[in-house]
């Protein structure tokens, strides 16, 4: 399965695909007995777009033989025994993925010319991603993490590892300290280089940075580049630059934590102001409207909010699961479509707007 999804991933999801581009998409679980039975509904939705695929006459006999490769292929990478919450599998002709979602989807599927990506959307966003960054004077690595794991990053010319050419035992043995290693032209450097590598991959994919480093080597990202004054929390922890992905999670989990506490409190002192100024909306059917007038500066949702819905033409009606035009998506689609007007998408804890439908949204106007 794809373990990252990436600003540059998720555009190139998205974009258009021959038909048809099959979309399965189905809850999972991560423990007993729940978990029972999701191998039973993954075969019946493989059956289900199989047999969808089959019957459409638009789709040509070739296509229809590799679609349907495709299909058995994804069926073959899908690890149930580390699921999450949620499943999402993409065939089209010459292509497949599969990618686990923390967050559940409506079992689904769906024939079209695009993939069905809205769901990787929320969960990519609810899991909060992250980067650190971990300084020492011979060594910078980076990882990626979320709320459930931190994975050594292996792109962008990571980790950096510095050089000798030519070692001088003398000098190395006059000089002697930490603070006079960051005094050494080429320690400033590396340095240097390690500031451009992260400027681009927070450009391709822009998250909070958590940097650690011995206070040294703080001061000397601090000088050497624009980066790091950028950086979400600079955390002075020596030793993690060639530590294991666990140490770093526990060393950052603080960070982390305050840092998603701090965009709670932000959020809801937006939604006040936003209320003050006449430039709020409240509950599913006001949000859905504002989102697709492209009004949208701030949504904030409830975690674990989910509801069924269908559009009656002018409103949004609660529904039952499975009527004729039910979206059991709806949240998504709002959280998506708000991303897609360029807004911020904030996830609160369940209860923090139970005066306001669980959804809200900071209007631009």
């Amino acid at each position: 399965m794809h373990p990252v999804l990436s600003p540059a991933v998720l555009a190139e999801l998205r974009r258009p695909r021959p038909y048809p581009a099959v979309s399965i998409l189905m809850p999972t679980h991560r423990r007993e007995p729940d978990n029972a039975q999701d191998p039973v509904r993954l075969r019946n939705l493989l059956a289900e777009a199989k047999e969808k695929v089959q019957a459409d006459p638009e789709v040509s006999r070739a296509d229809r033989i590799d679609v349907l490769e495709q299909l058995d292929k994804a069926a073959a990478e899908v690890d149930l025994v580390h699921a999450e919450d949620g499943l999402a599998i993409f065939a089209a002709p010459g292509e497949h993925q599969v990618w686990s979602l923390g967050r559940t989807a409506p079992a689904r599927v769906v024939l079209s010319d695009t993939y069905l990506t809205r769901n990787l959307v929320s969960s990519q966003i609810a899991e909060r991603p992250y980067w650190v960054l971990a300084v020492a004077a011979d060594r910078v690595a980076l990882w990626g993490g979320n709320q459930e794991k931190v994975i050594p990053e292996t792109g962008h010319g990571f980790p950096l590892e510095r050089v000798h050419d030519n070692p001088d035992p003398e000098r190395q043995e006059r000089i002697g300290d930490t603070p006079s290693t960051f005094r050494d032209e080429e320690t400033k450097t590396f340095l240097r280089q390690a500031d451009t590598a992260i400027g681009k991959v927070l450009a391709a994919d822009p998250r909070p940075l958590y940097v650690f480093g011995d206070a040294p080597a703080l001061a000397l990202l601090d000088a050497v580049g624009p980066i790091a004054k950028s950086t979400t929390a600079q955390i002075p922890h020596g030793g993690l630059a060639q530590a294991g992905a666990e140490a770093v999670r526990q060393a950052v989990e603080p960070a982390v934590r305050a840092h998603a506490d701090q965009e709670i409190t932000d959020a809801l002192a937006r939604l006040d102001k936003a209320r003050g100024r006449q430039a709020f909306a409240a509950g599913l059917d006001e949000v859905w409207q504002t989102a697709a007038e492209g009004r949208i500066a701030l949504l904030v949702v409830e975690e674990n909010f989910r509801t069924t819905a269908r559009d009656d033409g002018d409103h949004l009606v609660p529904a039952e699961e499975g009527q004729p035009g039910a979206r059991e998506d709806v949240v998504d689609e709002v959280i998506e479509r708000a991303l897609d007007t360029g807004a911020t998408v904030s996830f609160v804890p369940d209860g923090t707007l139970s005066d306001a439908g669980r959804i809200a949204a900071d209007l631009r106007y």
